[in-house]
């Protein structure tokens, strides 16, 4: 994904903006925090003054005290500082973490597909760099630039000198953030852009262990792993010379500005310009400007880090949502809901052929329609369009006599129950698994569910029956197991359309008679179902057999088998 055209700075400033009251908090606290640390010069200066006087006063003493008082407060103010980044680091982590669960679904899907983003959740991780990097930038950042600003200011009352040599040290910092910060921030997000890439080619291996653990001798994990990771140490280096640079401008110009203070500060103190006192404060001021400069300096890598992670991050806030606006179908209804498609069209972006040619049927309510064709990808893309995952080019698709574009998507999909190749069980239970977030739904619903789907055995034989802990490492689970267990899921939603692809496949006979007799008892529901198991043809009312993504056959299964 590349840099999107929204500025990085306004980003930013989104990304801050619920927390305006606390940013203003840390500035406040950071401004009374270098005021302070600016008495500890003055202090010094006045308190040399009295030990040249030869004696103790109570005036000395009293320096002292408040000298100290400075320092202790200007560390509670650090760590109310702390206090409140903690809060902001946390509020962020927060935001994040409901940003992602809520918008991955809501994702258009040639969207992604398109993006190739399929590392979306790795993004997520931008958040915990994102949070380390804000307390940097807050408290580190924050409170050296103002200490460079306000000791300026300080050093200007001393002599004109120093008005000079702070015009130069502001012009010297510019320069250097100026010329070298774009470089700096582009090669950020080049190493960060090769750093997912491993990552997601590590859970690419992840996810198809067995394939790689069958060809393990070839290298080819290793080697594909080992292209990514010398494309990210290149960019790596490339973003380190930068830093490199940037960091070799301060030495030379701390070089410059210590031997231009050690000769005219010297200078001043013979010509008594300055006298002892104020040439020590001025020097311990130079110290702790020149020392917030490289902190500074040293600040930019995280800056590149925040910024980095804040684009990463929007790259992924920046993907169309889709949208949830419209009518809702009748949910108490106690008949499935009809479909009326008329020259639906539909090109898969990846694939030239077998997508929807100007397809035209009708599906009454509560009908049983079984889908023969000689693609999957027909299937997946009708299925697809009818629950709005994927845009279709043209056509109409109605629910109900309602066309789809006048209902609310998330609405309807609430009435439709589906099992196909994209469907999965997650790493819950398994009785999480099947109620899916639907809370109405009671445990002895779900075991009345899966009893009549044939699943009682298989339950049963689990350690912690349906408290046992699934995972969409499916590699031990019997198919027919999952394909119940997802099947189980979709009718929990009690919907008024199914949309099945092969719910029968892999099974054995016996296998799939559970499922086929509960199935032939659904009576007020509409069934479209996927298959080539001539089973699940025979209980269908009507057949549609698609080849080349055209409709060639629509009719009664004694037609279809006689064909």
């Amino acid at each position: 994904m590349t840099p999107s055209k929204v500025s990085i700075f306004k980003r930013f400033s989104n990304l801050l903006k619920p927390d305006s009251s606390e940013i203003r908090n840390i500035y406040l606290f950071a401004i009374l925090s270098g005021v302070l640390s600016l008495g500890l010069p003055l202090g010094i200066q006045m308190i040399i003054t009295f030990i040249q006087m030869g004696q103790v006063s109570a005036s000395w003493m009293i320096l002292v005290l408040l000298v100290t008082l400075a320092i202790g407060f200007s560390g509670v103010l650090t760590i109310y500082q702390m206090r409140i980044t903690e809060n902001l680091q946390q509020r962020i982590f927060t935001r994040s973490t409901f940003e992602f669960a809520a918008r991955i679904p809501q994702m258009k899907l040639l969207e992604t597909l398109r993006l190739n983003a399929g590392d979306l959740t790795n993004r997520f991780f931008d958040t915990v760099t994102l949070q380390k990097g804000i307390s940097k930038l807050m408290i580190d950042f924050t409170s050296a630039t103002l200490q460079i600003l306000f000791g300026l200011i300080l050093l200007s009352f001393y002599h004109s000198f120093f008005i000079f040599l702070g015009i130069l040290l502001v012009l010297m910092l510019f320069l250097i953030v100026r010329f070298t910060s774009k470089e700096g921030y582009e090669t950020s997000l080049k190493e960060s852009s090769h750093k997912y890439k491993i990552a997601s080619w590590l859970s690419n291996v992840s996810n198809a262990k067995i394939s790689f653990k069958m060809s393990a001798q070839n290298g080819y994990n290793t080697e594909k792993a080992n292209g990514f990771l010398l494309k990210y140490l290149g960019a790596r280096n490339d973003h380190f010379k930068v830093l490199v640079k940037q960091y070799t401008f301060l030495i030379i110009f701390k070089i410059i500005i210590a031997l231009a203070l050690l000769i005219v500060g010297g200078l001043l103190v013979i010509n008594q310009e300055l006298n002892i006192g104020q040439f020590v404060a001025s020097e311990i001021i130079i110290l702790l400007v020149l020392s917030s400069v490289e902190k500074l300096i040293i600040s930019l890598d995280i800056i590149y880090d925040v910024f980095t992670s804040t684009e990463k991050i929007g790259q992924v806030t920046d993907i169309p949502l889709e949208s949830y606006q419209g009518a809702a179908l009748d949910e108490t209804s106690r008949y499935g809901i009809s479909i009326q498609v008329n020259a639906l069209n539909f090109q898969s972006p990846f694939y030239a052929q077998n997508g929807l040619n100007a397809v035209t049927f009708t599906i009454q309510q509560n009908e049983r329609v079984c889908i023969v064709s000689d693609s999957s990808t027909t299937v997946n893309a009708l299925f697809y369009l009818l629950t709005g995952i994927c845009e279709k080019e043209s056509g109409v698709i109605s629910f109900d006599q309602i066309p789809y574009e006048n209902l609310d998507k998330q609405l309807l999909r609430n009435q439709i129950g589906t099992v196909t190749a994209c469907d999965q069980l997650i790493d819950v239970s398994i009785e999480d698994n099947i109620r899916f977030g639907k809370q109405s739904v009671e445990l002895a619903q779900i075991v009345s569910i899966t009893d009549e789907l044939g699943l009682t055995d298989f339950i049963n034989q689990c350690n912690e029956r349906f408290a046992t802990q699934l995972s969409n490492e499916i590699h031990f689970l019997p198919k027919d197991c999952v394909s119940k267990l997802l099947l189980a899921r979709a009718i929990v939603k009690n919907p008024r359309l199914f949309l099945l692809d092969e719910p029968t496949a892999f099974m054995t006979f016996e296998q799939k008679q559970p499922i086929l007799k509960y199935l032939d008892r659904m009576k007020n529901t509409t069934l479209l179902i996927a298959s080539v198991d001539p089973e699940v043809q025979k209980t269908a009312d009507r057949i549609l057999k698609f080849e080349q993504g055209s409709l060639v056959f629509d009719g009664n299964y004694d037609t279809f088998s006689k064909r």
